[in-house]
C-alpha cells in the first residue's frame, strides 16, 4: 500500500494582488538520526513576479513557526526557518504586512513583497499550522 502524500499550508499572506505561502507535503518524510524533515515549498505569487523554493520541514521548525506567530501577534517581526540551511521567509507585521522570500543562501536572491491581509490573518495561520501538525503527527 502506498502512502497518500497531502499537501497543507503551513501559513499564507494574501491579498487580492499577490501571496505568499508555504506549502508542506505531508505522507513522505525524510528521515535523518531522529529528525523527520517534510518536503515544502515558499510559494510566491503576484503579477510581477511568481515563483516557487524548496526547503524542508521538521517538527522543530513547526514549533518555531508557532514562536514566530508569538512574535507577530506582538507585532514583532518574524524570521522562518530559522538556522539558514534552506529558503527562508521574513514577516514584518507592518500595514501593510511586508513578507520577503529569500532563496537558499548561496544564490542570495530575495523578493519582498507589501501584503495587505485581512483582518483575522493571524488565527488563519494558527489553524494552518495546526492542521500541518495533525497531519505530519498522522503520517509518523
Amino acid at each position: 500500500m502506498v502512502d497518500e502524500v497531502q499537501t497543507f499550508e503551513l501559513f499564507r499572506f494574501a491579498d487580492r494582488a499577490q501571496s505568499v505561502a508555504v506549502e508542506v507535503s505531508c505522507g513522505a518524510p525524510l528521515t535523518l538520526g531522529d529528525e523527520r524533515y517534510y518536503p515544502a515549498e515558499i510559494v510566491l505569487q503576484s503579477g510581477f513576479v511568481n515563483g516557487r523554493v524548496r526547503l524542508q520541514v521538521s517538527h522543530e521548525d513547526l514549533d518555531e513557526w508557532e514562536r514566530c506567530l508569538d512574535a507577530l501577534q506582538a507585532e514583532e517581526g518574524a524570521e522562518w526557518p530559522a538556522g539558514g540551511r534552506s529558503a527562508w521567509v521574513d514577516v514584518v507585521p507592518d500595514d501593510p504586512v511586508e513578507v520577503t522570500v529569500h532563496d537558499s543562501p548561496s544564490t542570495q536572491i530575495a523578493v519582498r513583497i507589501p501584503i495587505d491581509v485581512a483582518s483575522g490573518w493571524l488565527k488563519e495561520n494558527q489553524l494552518r499550522l495546526d492542521s500541518v501538525r495533525a497531519a505530519v503527527s498522522a503520517s509518523s
